[in-house]
């Protein structure tokens, strides 16, 4: 406990990363209770728990840095962090691990510090280690490793944004040109100021304000420069990864900023191109509003900016500021370094046009198109400035506005069958698919433009130079590309709240890196293990290669996944995230949201997102995005249309896809015949993911770093305020874990890092030796040193001109050399000449076991002659006769395969050909059976086979037995395909005839449902006949007991009267105002009161009696008071099969009231029908008259509800009033209840207007009621109406009143009706 007590360690911490802290307890789980220290050795009152495992041992002296970590005595990531730490409060930026480097950003300027041309001599020549560490360094080991090894070098430059990567960079590549290129001629240093003016152009048109870094590369690069013989500098080339293209349509923060070339356009361009090129402040432009809209400036700048030039939020919130990030002064050295890449003034300003063009492009809205009934859309009409930006935006482009509008609002869609005959369409495209269309346009072309701005105008202005090599032995001439120094500026691994494609991307290159940098640390730690003769094992260390097989294996891997659901005609990310964990079920390093330790993505669903397990920490990667941001295809009509464009450059972006329309051309497509101009272009373009040529790019760059000698700088960032003097711990031990720091401490700790040659530790310890041992071999006195303090050989290797200590050993021995306590210097040699004695004893011993060791072995090396003669002997025997036995199987061979040849003659229907076959068998036999006598030879007084004889005679047969087999199978194809043929048509035989039985028997199936329907109907119709026949016999009335005279005076009157109750009744259910109808009921009670008639007359007209059959469920449910919508909402949806039929009854008991008032309307009150003459026959004409005039009426107002033959009966002035009265004196009529659950049908012919209008009339009725109606015109639409949205115009008339069961002939069947009803574009009726 004391020991453990004494022992400083390091305490995992949240904030800091590690605190100092002493063990006081561990507990039975491996926790420890810790009580924490400050860094001076104060004690603190604070005491905590940890697990025991990340606890790790402290430095003893803690004041005390060192340049490279290896030399601490404890490698783990506190002593790590603390060293990183102790070096930046003394502004050492750089550390060592191992040959690693470390770089810190400063936030300040130390320029002379570090970076003066006086620190950049100093550095020339030295190995490294010399020299405290420098970026400088790194550089200049890289260009001696050329010279050294020939071979190319590479420094990989990585860390996350804000980090320096890009200043790293750009001081390697100062070193290294201002080193060795300054003596050369004007080229060089022409070369040295290209490469380093291409970063104002890089950084315009690829860096970007973000939240964490003013000047953020958006993009990764790797920048070569190349070395010729003389070991200068003599060219370079620049390469360029995964552009973040999305950045140019989208910014996710106010805090952040599109690309810097579209600020420093708005400000820095002259006034007159500024209007020419129809600029606005950058709150004016879609693409910029949507984040930060202030300039980068000075103070003198922004006074002098003109006001027009600046958005609504720069005249509020001012202009920013950044001691590296200016847009005025950026711009101003954009151009310069166009001029010195020899860009013309006119291409320059087509540059700027196009960038214009995508800022005008933003600016186009949509919306939809009310006359396209294909869902289409189309410039916004409402919005003036989206107009003027379509035409501006063609106008940049050199494009028609027309040709680009149309080409916004529809794509060319190409049938997948057919070949070369598929028709192509131009199918119009809804609001968000346009927008995406703009979007992904603007992309195009701004990455096009980046392409073009590197490969076109910065590596064609730097030279790649080749060496011509003369070979001596041939003469020939070959050219060979000079070694080169890549230097790779690229993203370190990231993971953020939400992570998406991007951070996979990044990710998924830091883990290739991560797997080089893995494979290259230990390749030469095991090669340096290898020449010194160390005899180690091959060290161990975690493998993410499962990690890299779950990204990019193939058919299952995550990329090959997403690009596979972009190819679907509806890609879904639910879909896609499910396919990767069915794909890749039960890995390690797959894992589902809900899995994670963070509670924002423990409430992802499933298909969601996924997890996976990098080799710096699992990140959960939301899939949302991911397919629209892996599509890279742009619309092909788009794409054909910049070819048309005016603008070369632009054009020029474009030309790839020509090659594809001449592809098209030599297979035809170009025949298609096409409305407009670009559709005669349009094919279908197999367009590249952005994974898939990240991938491309990337399996490039690996190609390129495995032929080369690798060099690595780590820049970490102190803080994420970016703020000098301020060292977040867990912030930089976050990043030191991110890229592998840590997991380089593992991997030395298991290895033998610390090392030092034999002559140095003789020369450091050779004063305290006495003179018997100052004579010593250097070799042999540190092998006696160190086997006398007492070393374990597990903690060190002896090799060739080294010794390896195990991490902290050689630290352990150094502090135990430098006693100066003479006692302890005597026990030391008393130990190292006590250990030579030993260890020559043990020589002797061991000299003695050889001899007798030897002895042994040449006994047994005697037996082993014996056993090798036997077996010499047996591999003679078996050389000599192997071609005898060789050819014996060769021949039961090709016995075999003529056997096989008799089952295929067996098979020849024809005897003639199969006799002839037989006879060519048979011969094949005879020469097998002569290749014994043909082919045997003499070989030491025996007979064997000559090999070579038989296999020729053996190759003979064999070419006939091949050619009587393709003739044999030739006479059997033939035979197959007859027998096919008669098989066919037997087959086509048969069917036809099962064809025609079965539509004759659907024939007189027809027939007989048809008969069924006649006999039905005759047996109603004598049914009918006799109840009519029985109810008039056993009818009853109040008028059969009064006198004749007075009988026809109340019939009279009763027609009347029951007119004008009608009239009211539905004058009451359709006005609103109560009072008025309320009076007209008192009025109209009144009148009747005052007529001469029977009370119980009167009682049973104004207050009838309903019967039981007709009214029972009217009076049950009271559905006098319900209205029309009430009454119809109900039959639509009512389940209860009583309130359903009572309601039906009413409802079309309201339609025939209201028709019969609509009559009375239109006719004339003024007619005969209001005076009441007492004269009979004055009465009698009057009626005529009446009646006649109701049934033309009824016959114009209802022909569009029905034929007259099925109206007219039924609104005769006669039928329709005497029937009513016979209601209203309680007569009894027939009940319908047998028509509740039928489904008839009728046809029936009609002719209206005196022959004008001829049709037929189609009725379905569901039991008693009208449900469907149809009517055919020969020259106009038909009509078709459904009940309960189409009452009004059909016929209200129940089946027994219209009397079709009654009519030859109008019956038809279900069949016959759905037919006409489907063809005339009825949907079915369930």
């Amino acid at each position: 406990m004391d020991g453990i007590d004494s022992q400083l360690v390091w305490v995992p911490d949240p904030q800091k990363g590690y605190v100092l802290g002493r063990v006081l307890e561990i507990g039975g789980n491996n926790i420890a209770l810790i009580r924490l220290e400050s860094n001076n050795g104060l004690i603190k009152d604070e005491k905590i728990e940890c697990p025991i495992e990340n606890v790790f041992p402290a430095e003893l002296d803690q004041q005390k840095d060192y340049d490279d970590n290896c030399s601490l005595m404890f490698l783990n990531e506190g002593n790590l962090l603390h060293n990183i730490r102790l070096r930046y409060s003394k502004n050492k930026i750089y550390t060592y691990v191992a040959n690693i480097l470390i770089a810190l950003n400063p936030y300040c300027d130390l320029r002379e510090q570090y970076y003066s041309t006086k620190i950049l001599r100093s550095y020339q020549g030295k190995s490294l280690g010399k020299m405290s560490p420098h970026v400088f360094a790194i550089a200049d080991k890289a260009y001696f490793d050329i010279k050294r090894m020939e071979q190319s070098q590479s420094i990989i430059v990585s860390g996350e944004s804000g980090a320096g990567k890009t200043e790293s960079t750009k001081y390697i590549l100062r070193y290294i040109c201002e080193s060795y290129g300054e003596t050369q001629s004007d080229n060089a240093i022409k070369i040295e100021q290209l490469i380093l003016e291409a970063n104002p152009l890089l950084e315009a048109f690829g860096n970007a304000k973000t939240v964490r870094n003013n000047n953020s590369s958006r993009f990764g690069k790797f920048i070569e420069i190349f070395i010729n013989r003389q070991s200068m500098v003599a060219g370079g080339h620049i390469s360029h990864y995964l552009l973040e293209k999305s950045r140019v349509c989208g910014i996710s923060s106010p805090l952040e900023r599109n690309y810097h070339i579209f600020y420093q356009l708005c400000v820095g361009l002259p006034e007159q191109q500024w209007l020419d090129l129809c600029l606005k402040p950058p709150d004016q432009f879609f693409y910029l509003n949507k984040g930060c809209t202030r300039y980068f400036l000075t103070s003198k700048e922004d006074q002098k900016l003109s006001v027009d030039r600046k958005s609504k939020q720069h005249l509020k919130e001012g202009y920013l500021s950044d001691s590296i990030v200016n847009d005025l002064a950026e711009y101003h050295a954009m151009e310069s370094a166009f001029k010195h890449f020899g860009v013309a003034e006119e291409d320059k300003i087509i540059i700027f046009k196009i960038v214009a063009a995508i800022l005008h492009l933003g600016n186009i809205s949509f919306e939809e198109s009310p006359n396209d009934s294909h869902g289409g859309c189309r410039v916004r009409e409402d919005c003036p400035e989206s107009k003027q930006a379509l035409k501006i935006a063609a106008k940049l482009l050199g494009v028609d506005v027309d040709e680009l509008q149309k080409c916004l609002k529809t794509r060319i869609m190409q049938t997948n069958k057919g070949g070369y005959k598929g028709s192509i369409y131009m199918v119009p495209l809804k609001v968000h698919e346009a927008q995406n269309a703009r979007d992904a346009l603007a992309k195009a072309i701004y990455s096009r433009l980046f392409d073009y701005i590197v490969s076109k105008i910065i590596n064609k202005a730097l030279p790649m130079v080749a060496t011509t090599v003369i070979n001596r032995n041939d003469g020939t001439i070959t050219n060979t590309l000079n070694h080169s120094i890549g230097v790779l500026d690229i993203a370190g691994f990231e993971y953020f709240q939400s992570n998406s494609f991007e951070q996979f991307c990044i990710n998924y290159c830091n883990e290739k890196l991560q797997n080089f940098f893995n494979e290259r640390i230990f390749n030469d730690e095991q090669q340096l293990y290898e020449i010194e003769g160390l005899g180690l094992k091959r060290i161990d260390y975690v493998d993410n290669h499962d990690c890299i097989d779950l990204l990019e294996t193939k058919g299952y891997g995550i990329f090959d996944l997403l690009d596979e659901e972009c190819r679907l005609p509806k890609p879904s990310s639910h879909h896609f995230t499910e396919n990767v964990f069915h794909k890749n079920r039960g890995k390690f390093r797959l894992d589902i949201p809900r899995k994670s330790k963070l509670k924002i993505y423990r409430e992802l669903r499933d298909d969601e997102g996924f997890i996976i397990k990098h080799f710096a920490g699992a990140v959960c990667y939301q899939t949302s995005e991911f397919i629209e941001k892996n599509n890279d295809s742009l619309h092909t009509n788009l794409a054909f249309l910049m070819l048309e464009s005016s603008n070369p450059i632009l054009k020029s972006f474009f030309q790839q896809l020509e090659t594809c329309q001449s592809t098209a051309a030599n297979h035809n497509l170009t025949q298609l015949s096409v409305p407009n101009n670009l559709a005669d272009k349009s094919v279908r373009l197999s367009l590249e993911s952005v994974g898939s040529k990240f991938r491309k790019q990337l399996d490039d760059l690996m190609r390129k770093l495995q032929s080369t000698s690798t060099h690595f700088v780590r820049c970490i960032k102190p803080n994420l305020t970016m703020v000098a003097k301020n060292f977040d711990g867990s912030c930089i031990l976050s990043q030191l874990k991110c890229s592998g720091m840590t997991s380089v401490l593992d991997l030395m700790q298991n290895g033998y890092p610390s090392r030092a040659s034999y002559s140095h530790i003789y020369n450091l310890y050779s004063p305290r030796l006495p003179k018997q041992l100052s004579k010593i071999d250097a070799r042999f006195f540190s092998n006696a040193l160190i086997k006398a303090v007492g070393l374990d050989d597990s903690d060190v290797r002896f090799g060739v001109t080294k010794v390896f200590f195990r991490p902290g050993r050689f630290a352990e021995f150094d502090l135990l050399m430098k006693n100066d306590d003479p006692e302890a210097s005597d026990r030391l040699v008393k130990k190292v000449q006590h250990w030579l004695i030993a260890s020559r004893w043990r020589r002797s011993q061991w000299c003695s076991l050889s001899v007798i060791k030897l002895k042994n072995k040449i006994l047994y090396r005697r037996n082993c002659i014996i056993i090798i003669q036997k077996y010499f002997r047996m591999f003679l025997a078996r050389k000599r006769f192997r071609p005898h036995y060789e050819s014996i199987k060769l021949i039961n061979k090709t016995k075999e395969h003529v056997a096989r040849i008799k089952p295929l003659i067996d098979k020849i229907q024809t005897e003639s050909d199969r006799q002839k076959y037989q006879t060519d068998l048979v011969g094949l036999n005879r020469l097998i059976e002569e290749i014994p006598s043909r082919a045997k030879i003499i070989v030491h007084d025996m007979m064997l086979f000559d090999q070579k004889k038989v296999n020729q005679i053996i190759e003979t047969i064999s070419s006939k037995i091949d050619a009587l087999v393709r003739e044999l199978e030739k006479i059997l194809n033939e035979q197959e395909i007859r027998l096919k043929r008669i098989q066919e048509s037997l087959e086509a035989e048969r069917l036809k005839k099962i064809e025609l039985e079965n539509q004759q028997k659907e024939q007189e199936k027809l027939r007989k449902r048809k008969a069924e329907l006649e006999r039905r109907k005759k047996s109603e119709m004598i049914n009918e006949k006799n109840d009519q026949n029985l109810n008039e016999t056993n009818k009853t009335s109040p008028f059969q007991q009064m006198n004749e005279e007075e009988r026809k005076k109340q019939i009279e009157f009763l027609k009347r009267l029951e007119q004008e109750r009608r009239d009211y009744e539905l004058a009451v259910r359709l006005s609103q105002d109560g009072q008025h109808f309320i009076q007209q009921q008192d009025d109209f009670v009144q009148q009747f009161t005052t007529l001469d008639v029977g009370e119980n007359v009167k009682r049973q007209l104004l207050y009838p009696d309903p019967s039981p059959s007709s009214n029972a469920s009217s009076k049950r449910y009271k559905l006098e008071s319900w209205n029309y919508a009430k009454l119809r909402d109900t039959i639509n949806t009512s389940n209860d099969i009583e309130l359903l039929e009572a309601c039906r009854e009413e409802f079309h008991r309201r339609l025939k009231v209201y028709h019969q008032w609509k009559f009375r309307i239109n006719s004339s009150r003024s007619s005969s029908v209001a005076s009441t003459s007492t004269n009979d026959s004055m009465m009698r004409k009057s009626s005529s008259i009446l009646n006649q005039t109701q049934t033309n009426k009824v016959s114009n107002q209802i022909d569009s509800r029905a034929p007259n033959s099925v109206i007219n009966p039924f609104y005769s002035a006669d039928h329709n009033l005497m029937g009513s009265v016979t209601d209203r004196l309680g007569g009894d009529k027939k009940s319908n209840q047998q028509y509740l659950k039928q489904q008839r049908f009728f046809r029936l012919p009609f002719d209206r207007h005196g022959g004008q209008s001829k049709g037929i009339w189609y009725a379905h009725f569901d039991g008693k009621w009208i449900a469907r109606q149809m009517e055919i015109h020969p020259e106009k639409q038909a009509i078709l109406l459904v009940a309960g949205k189409d009452d009004l115009k059909m016929c209200e008339l129940s089946l027994e009143e219209t009397g079709l069961t009654k009519k030859r002939g109008a019956e038809i069947l279900p069949e016959e009706f759905e037919a006409v009803w489907s063809s005339n574009g009825g949907q079915l009726c369930l």
